[in-house]
């Protein structure tokens, strides 16, 4: 939201009180409270008639500052709040003739004790981070409205670019945007997201995150170029600067205080096919596709049941459609049989048409408009209620459901929507501030999704396939991006909100295969084939036609099963990333600058990306076959070519569908099963350490089992051509040495 035309003028529908300089300060043991005057102050009178803004400095966590402004400190906090995992530490709190000094840690905020100007200046191990100063601090008060609104903003160096904020379409780098953290189903080619997050990090080792789940609006460099603004309405913004000297250190103490990725079972990273969303289907198609697969000897891993499973104009009442389905639980077993794992769809919208919805109403289980009716809309299913999530007994009614598809033989659900949550006239059990809820309802409903399967299956076993999020959504994974178009052009924009994402502390993450709108030509198909395939997760899912490769051509199969069996084959390297990404909140799909932090050429890399560690990847976006991707410095192989080259540049190559830039990089080890049939199998045994341009020293590599455990660890020495190897693996293993395009 913008408060200013240009750099000193205010719009004139708004008041605002900024903060001018400092007044009085009080130091207590674990605090530091300042008073900033909004006028200049000469005497004891000029305080008088005047707002002040009181700033409240405290550490929750190492390394964390957290800032509070308030104007009027007695409003009412009606909740919801971000669940937080804070660990606070007593901060150092001096004073100066010239300053007060906060520190948590290797973080420290600087509070400028002269007469005239606002000043705070965070640092990170004795540099300079950013500023909050002039005309950046603020209350606002809306002419026309009468609402409140609380502002600050922090400065941006020369250079210094903003990423994150949640799974988004747009650029990349976030400098010259204006941002709503708002929920909303918008695709994905517009500004709108399914997954606001109010955290963005910048390539100077720092991030900041407001906490709160209302409509927070960023300007990023925008009305302020030199600023990222940020607001909310209200009387109080709280936000931590969060220092971690790299981008990687700054996510680690991200998802330490919002919390950090469970790990999803090792069948989840295989392929998943869907019915697709308004096709038409029964057991016959069903079993007609998974038949199809195994006759092309493509691995499958999942089948999901997409919204028809239901009866129409019946959805969501958990219920198979018996016209369709008349006896689920014998297909399920038959499924389960051929070892597939079963995902079903639904979401927390309930049609009046179904029985849920009059037991619902007699028991109060919906949200409800303040004279009490439940709030009903005809967007989407004919009547439809909303469940409220924040009523205890609601949530248990709708679990029992669950747990009773899970008696079936499901394994997973998939939740979607969550975004159109009304806050206009609606009352929720809790008392729930309704604007604050719209973006955190659907945490709590993919936690209750979430816990309901950890119960049921236990730890490392619960998967909800989620569309929507918020901050700490990272927990319950795994997420999609949402409806995508089948073309290049939203191939690229998918990849766009993977990284961004990633910068948000999202460990997990997925996209539909070809798009989710329209049918996508065999090109497109196969491209997005390849891209699905190196990611976390990969579902084949579409919206009005059927996503198996055979309906594309033939060769559209060929790419499937080489890239499918390709990604079982790599599954000791993935699920290592998986446990990396649920340790310590590294994300598993990587953004380059994440990995190069100290390489220029990263910072706006948006069409490539690091797969863990140690692989690059650089998907085809062009039917010609050419790529442009660049190689940061090294000697670097194509994992499926075997060509070595030297890195430093930019490179423009042309690849057929069986490959693409895939390059292992240089000094590490890519460990690559041996079994390529599925994702879930023993990783140390006959394991195969392929070691790329090593240089002489040590290497040590782990190899997970399925509970994320270690089960082997390994220690090559590197001499030359020579490759010694100390293990504590009692199973078979090999080691392949690449050196200059051979091995």
């Amino acid at each position: 939201m913008k408060f200013t035309n240009g750099y000193w003028v205010n719009k004139p529908e708004f008041a605002l009180d900024f903060a001018i300089q400092l007044y009085s300060a009080r130091i207590t043991e674990d605090a530091l409270r300042v008073v900033c005057a909004c006028v200049p102050v000469n005497g004891r009178g000029d305080i008088m008639n005047h707002a002040t803004l009181t700033v409240t400095f405290t550490a929750p966590m190492e390394d964390v500052i957290r800032v509070t402004v308030e104007h009027h400190r007695g409003t009412v906090d009606r909740g919801p709040r971000f669940e937080l995992f804070e660990s606070p530490v007593k901060p150092a709190i001096t004073e100066t003739e010239e300053a007060y000094t906060f520190r948590s840690g290797r973080a420290a905020a600087i509070v400028s004790k002269k007469s005239r100007g606002w000043r705070v200046t965070y640092t990170g191990d004795g540099n300079l981070l950013t500023e909050s100063g002039y005309h950046a601090m603020a209350h606002a008060w809306h002419r026309q409205t009468g609402k409140n609104y609380m502002i600050d903003s922090l400065n941006l160096d020369v250079g210094e670019r903003v990423y994150g904020l949640g799974e988004r379409f747009t650029a990349y780098v976030k400098n010259g945007q204006a941002v709503d953290m708002w929920n909303g189903d918008g695709g994905t080619a517009s500004e709108l997201a399914y997954k606001n997050v109010p955290f963005y990090m910048t390539n100077r080792g720092y991030g900041v995150f407001v906490e709160s789940s209302g409509d927070v609006r960023y300007e990023v460099a925008s009305e302020k170029v030199e600023r990222v603004q940020f607001s909310l309405e209200g009387e109080k913004l709280t936000y931590d600067v969060i220092y971690g000297g790299t981008p990687k250190g700054v996510l680690e103490r991200y998802t330490a205080l919002t919390g950090r990725p469970a790990l999803p079972p090792a069948w989840s990273f295989g392929l998943w096919l869907s019915t697709s969303f308004t096709t038409n289907y029964d057991e016959a198609t069903v079993t007609s596709f998974i038949d199809g697969m195994a006759q092309r000897d493509i691995p499958l891993s999942v089948f999901h049941f997409d919204c028809f499973w239901m009866k129409e104009n019946h959805l969501t009442d958990l219920t198979w459609d018996p016209d369709t389905f008349p006896d689920p639980e014998e297909l399920l077993k038959k499924l389960k049989a051929r070892g597939l794992h079963i995902s079903c769809w639904l979401n927390p919208y309930i049609a009046q048409e179904s029985e849920m919805f009059d037991e619902g109403v007699e028991k109060g289980y919906f949200i409800k408009k303040e004279n009490g009716d439940v709030w009903q809309t005809d967007m989407w299913q004919a009547g439809m209620a909303i469940l409220d999530v924040t009523n205890p007994e609601a949530r248990e009614w709708y679990q029992a459901r669950l747990r009773k598809l899970h008696a079936m033989g499901v394994n997973a659900f998939k939740a979607d929507f969550g975004e159109r949550i009304p806050v206009r006239g609606v009352v929720y059990h809790d008392g729930s501030d309704p604007l604050r809820m719209h973006n955190y309802y659907n945490f709590l409903y993919n936690r209750m999704i979430f816990e309901t399967l950890e119960e049921l299956r236990g730890k490392g076993e619960a998967i909800v396939f989620s569309r929507s999020a918020t901050a700490g959504g990272q927990r319950f994974p795994i997420h999609w991006n949402g409806d995508s178009s089948a073309t290049f052009m939203s191939m690229a924009e998918s990849l766009r909100s993977g990284l961004s994402i990633a910068h948000s502390g999202f460990g997990f993450w997925s996209h539909d295969i070809a798009g989710f709108e329209q049918t996508a030509t065999a090109d497109v198909y196969k491209r997005w084939a390849q891209f699905g395939l190196l990611s976390s997760h990969s579902r084949l899912h579409g919206s009005q036609s059927y996503r198996v490769p055979w309906l594309f051509d033939e060769e559209s199969c060929d790419v499937l099963r080489e890239f499918a069996k390709l990604k079982c084959r790599l599954m000791p390297y993935l699920y290592g990333a998986a446990v990396e990404a649920h340790e310590r909140g590294i994300p598993v799909l990587r953004p380059m600058m994440l990995e190069f932090p100290d390489n220029i050429a990263c910072e706006t890399c948006d069409t490539q990306y690091m797969l863990g560690e140690n692989l690059l990847v650089a998907p085809v976006f062009h039917s010609d076959g050419h790529v442009d991707y660049y190689l940061p410095e090294g000697r670097w192989t194509n994992l499926l070519t075997g060509e070595t080259v030297v890195g430093g540049a930019w490179r423009r190559e042309k690849h057929g569908y069986m490959t693409l830039p895939l390059m292992a990089r240089e000094n590490s080890v890519i460990p690559m099963g041996a079994v390529d049939s599925r994702p879930d199998y023993d990783y140390t045994d006959s394991v195969e350490l392929h070691v790329f341009e090593p240089r002489d020293g040590e290497l040590r590599v782990t190899l997970p089992n399925l509970r994320g455990e270690t089960a082997a660890s390994f220690t090559l020495r590197v001499r030359g051509d020579k490759v010694a190897v100390e293990t504590d693996s009692k199973k078979a293993y090999k080691v392949v040495l690449h050196r200059g395009s051979g091995k």
